[in-house]
């Protein structure tokens, strides 16, 4: 899978997430290595897997996988030639216990979690070399049990100690007055009496140490000095009978080799499907359904990384069409949807459940391309539009059937006509080699392809104009609009200045590119307009079909367009408009009026700037003063509709 797919969907968070329920070092080893895979029959096993794991921490008691501590070093130690401690054999005690109460626990749990538990039965008790270490090793110490000569010498060192003792008692009362206090001490491992330096030569033996004033030496009393050589005697055929056994117990460790290593990767195989199970849990996310004919169809769907916050989304794609054009204004969570698609996609495939209502579908991909944010790099300087034209080509080289493409902001970054063929050229493209796409726009000529070109729809994000807040619900079916003279109203803009705006927008302006828009005069003393309501729709305004004034802004439903009236009905109940500088001839039953002239501009306002070109309006002027022979005034042909 592409990783810089994975990478703008933000996966490696989620391999995070799954981590973090882990508990052993291998569970977590699992989750950071997780990718999403294209075997239809793996993933659905998968699923399962993850599935049952669920049900048993939801209904069961807490599932006992071993901790895997300091097993991470004994496995790879075995085998070389180390001698392994007692502190190594009481981990492998530890975990060979754990590993026989997991056996254990998931052979009561066979006929609730099949898959699952058949993992357990592929482990090993291993009881023989429990018992040995148990027998040998207690507490971190090689136990007097361990060999028979083990015994005897501690016995021996036993006894020996006992009349070191008895030696030293007596000493310490025979020199109690010129020891500096009363007490035994030691260094280097033998026992010594501290005396006061001046009375060093009343006690025979060897000075082994003396304080950091110089007021104290340290004497070996040479009435002990035997016993003590005979007691380290002892101690080196103590430490050499324990070295004999833990390399005898290294010997019997290491002949169970191959089980130690099934069972720690059993247990960190079970750790990792608990993880993503326990990962489920806090999403309360459940399996879907698997297709291969490219069919998403999820509700309640909510992002893994937003699931408290963000509001449910119902999505479909993949039957009727196999693109689908989001619109909507910023920040209504046309982005948050699309990502939302495809990180689920990211972890269906890797064998997660996700936070979906029950029944959903989704599709399996073998690539999933992203063209989501800027993608700027600073190092190479690329434009936003460069990166995404670099995107593009990237998506075409591997676009097939089996791929889920999606764009984020079509036709941005660029000069908005060429933007937009391109990009509609692309999507013609995609959908020839039969890709799933999912694309957001604001731009209406790629809504209006989507509406009239069969494989697409549309869809828009839900807008509150009267909060000026996001629904963050997405329709299917519809085309959306950006909304932003309504946003700027409900802010305070002026209505005149939203009117002009969306005549200028809408090309009621006069066509020739040569001309600039001259605005209609400010009125005086005017004051911004209190917004009580959102700019209307054209489908709200008033449908009357009395005679139209110059100047109306009418709208033509067949066309979906709006134009300007710059020839009032003639006897058959025609009427002239102009739309994007082409004049058409459209009987009046198939106008409705959307903004009157007398609204639209002052009532001293020369509609001639609207309705004629700059060339046309000085010839009039011209001729208004004096005959100018050859002078003729153009206008584009009228076409009946």
């Amino acid at each position: 899978m592409n990783e810089t797919t994975m990478q703008r969907l933000e996966y490696d968070r989620i391999k995070t997430r799954v981590s973090e329920c882990a508990f052993s070092y291998l569970g977590k080893q699992h989750a950071a290595s997780m990718l999403p895979i294209t075997d239809i029959r793996t993933i659905r096993t998968r699923l399962n897997e993850t599935n049952e794991a669920l049900q048993l921490i939801r209904h069961g008691a807490s599932v006992p996988i071993p901790s895997l501590v300091g097993m991470e070093y004994i496995l790879h130690l075995l085998g070389t030639g180390y001698l392994f401690s007692e502190r190594d054999f009481s981990h492998m005690a530890q975990f060979i216990r754990s590993c026989s109460q997991l056996i254990k626990y998931m052979n009561s749990k066979a006929d609730v979690a099949p898959t699952v538990s058949a993992y357990a039965s592929s482990m090993y008790g291993m009881e023989p070399l429990l018992s040995e270490i148990d027998k040998c090793i207690y507490s971190g110490r090689v136990t007097d049990m361990a060999s028979k000569e083990l015994a005897k010498i501690r016995k021996k060192i036993t006894v020996t100690e006992e009349r070191i003792k008895r030696k030293l008692d007596s000493l310490i009362s025979r020199h109690q007055s010129i020891m500096q206090e009363n007490m035994v001490s030691q260094r280097g491992g033998r026992y010594v009496l501290p005396i006061k330096k001046e009375f060093r030569k009343q006690v025979k033996g060897s000075v082994l140490d003396e304080s950091g004033s110089g007021q104290t030496v340290y004497v070996e009393p040479a009435e002990i000095v035997s016993l003590q050589f005979d007691q380290s005697a002892n101690m080196a055929e103590e430490s050499k009978e324990e070295m004999k056994v833990l390399g005898e117990l290294t010997a019997l460790a290491e002949s169970y080799t191959r089980e130690f290593n099934i069972n720690t990767e059993t247990v960190g195989v079970l750790d990792f499907l608990l993880a993503k199970a326990k990962y489920a849990m806090t999403l309360d996310a459940v399996p879907v359904e698997l297709n291969h004919d490219g069919i998403i169809d999820i509700h309640g769907a909510r992002h893994p990384l937003m699931a408290n916050t963000m509001v449910p989304l119902d999505f479909s794609i993949g039957q009727g069409y196999s693109s689908l054009i989001i619109t909507g204004p910023n920040t209504g969570g046309k982005t948050m949807a699309l990502k939302s698609v495809g990180l689920l996609t990211l972890m269906v495939q890797s064998g997660l459940l996700v936070p979906v209502l029950e029944g959903s579908r989704m599709a399996v991909f073998e690539e999933i391309e992203v063209d989501i944010g800027d993608g700027q790099s600073i190092e190479h300087a690329l434009s936003t539009f460069s990166a995404h034209i670099r995107n593009m080509i990237g998506i075409l080289e591997t676009a097939g059937s089996s791929t889920l493409i999606l764009i984020d902001e079509m036709a941005s970054g660029t000069d908005p006509g060429e933007g937009v063929g391109l990009s509609i050229a692309l999507l013609e493209e995609f959908h020839r080699r039969q890709a799933t796409v999912i694309a957001t726009t604001h731009f209406s000529e790629i809504k209006h392809f989507a509406e009239n070109t069969p494989g697409f729809q549309n869809a828009r994000m839900e807008f509150d104009t009267e909060t000026l807040q996001p629904l963050y619900r997405l329709r299917i079916g519809e085309a959306g609009e950006s909304y932003a003279y309504a946003i700027a109203l409900k802010l305070g803009m002026w209505n005149r200045i939203i009117e002009r705006s969306q005549a200028i927008s809408e090309g009621r302006t006069s066509q020739n590119t040569q001309e600039p828009f001259i605005m209609p005069p400010a009125l005086d003393k005017e004051k911004p307009v209190a917004a009580s309501k959102p700019f209307p729709k054209k489908e709200t305004l008033n449908p009357s079909a009395a005679p139209f004034a110059l100047g109306d802004s009418v709208y033509v439903g067949y066309l979906n367009r709006t134009g300007i009236v710059y020839k009032t009905e003639d006897e058959r109940g025609n009427v002239g408009i102009l739309i994007q500088g082409q004049k058409l001839t459209i009987n009046k039953k198939r106008l409705v009026l959307h903004i009157a002239a007398t609204e639209l501009y002052p009532a001293d306002y020369d509609l001639d700037i609207v309705l004629e070109t700059k060339e046309n309006r000085k010839k009039r002027k011209l001729l208004g003063r004096k005959h100018v022979q050859g002078l003729i005034i153009e206008s584009p042909p009228e076409n009946e509709m």
